[in-house]
């Protein structure tokens, strides 16, 4: 999710719901905290914590004094929160929303949770709307919800594999986006596309390479392993058409005019920076 205030673009914080400690990992820094730490120029990050959250919330517009209460109260937002909908959400939500507000970033990226839990994230500033009819908490929610309503401040970026079950989740959460909550999808990018190493004159070729006759003689003049070479090409052709397949598949059931954008499989043996940077030119490419 993708959330922009009215700037210049400069200052970029990148926000883990999460913490699987996959955003340390591929920045390479220290374990990150609530509070956002500088991870390159002009960007930072953070990981997300519902109580410190809470306590944020509670020196920003109650100033309730923390260090003897916010254990009491804590344990007032879990019996709260395990009562009515929305309560845990809406201090993950606010705290993004917050800092749009607020202009203390240009851009907040969110990397939200799972597709089953990121609709309830992005619906609980409408649904404890409905519930509280009058003060504080109501206006709150309404410009939480003037920013994450507005598709040119907040986007959904739906991120997915070319696979059936991705596929199929993708284009479910892409149309509850629509009728769920007013949240608009910007774009979907789907991960691990697998290139067209071989033209169809080389796939024929393959072929008859593995044939017994063929295959003898290739063994006999390049040695044993070629077996092995020939079976790593058909494996390579087979999941790229199956790829392939699914990705019309993507292309036919999203929304017309939705833009699709594609990063390549990156082959890559361990994560960090170098590969960040990789999907970040793959995706820039993409982008024009």
């Amino acid at each position: 999710m993708a959330l922009h205030a009215a700037g210049r673009g400069q200052r970029v914080l990148v926000c883990e719901v999460d913490a699987t400690g996959t955003l340390a990992t591929a920045f390479e820094c220290g374990p990150l905290a609530f509070t956002p730490i500088p991870v390159d120029e002009r960007l930072w990050a953070m990981a997300m914590n519902t109580e410190d959250s809470l306590r944020e919330y509670l020196r920003v517009y109650t100033r309730v004094p923390l260090v003897a209460r916010i254990g009491p109260l804590a344990r007032a937002l879990d019996f709260v929160a395990s009562a009515a909908p929305g309560v845990r959400e809406i201090l993950v939500v606010g705290k993004f929303c917050y800092e749009v507000r607020e202009r203390h970033y240009d851009l907040v990226v969110v990397d939200a949770p799972a597709t089953g839990h990121v609709v309830g994230h992005l619906a609980a500033p409408w649904a404890i709307n409905d519930l509280v009819q009058v003060g504080l908490v109501r206006d709150q929610t309404k410009w939480m919800i003037d920013i994450l309503g507005d598709p040119a401040r907040t986007g959904v970026v739906v991120v997915t594999t070319p696979e059936e079950m991705p596929v199929n989740e993708t284009v479910e959460l892409v149309a509850r986006l629509g009728s769920e909550v007013p949240v608009t999808a910007s774009a979907v990018v789907v991960n691990r596309v697998l290139p067209e190493l071989f033209t169809r004159d080389e796939e024929v070729a393959f072929e008859r390479l593995r044939q017994p006759d063929a295959a003898g003689r290739l063994r006999e003049l390049a040695g044993q392993g070629t077996d092995r070479v020939l079976d790593a090409a058909a494996l390579a052709v087979a999941l790229r058409r199956s790829r392939a397949e699914d990705l019309s598949r993507l292309d036919e059931r999203l929304p017309s005019g939705l833009p699709v954008l594609l990063v390549p499989e990156l082959f890559a043996r361990a994560d960090g920076r170098r590969v960040t940077t990789q999907v970040a030119t793959a995706l820039g490419e993409e982008l024009g």
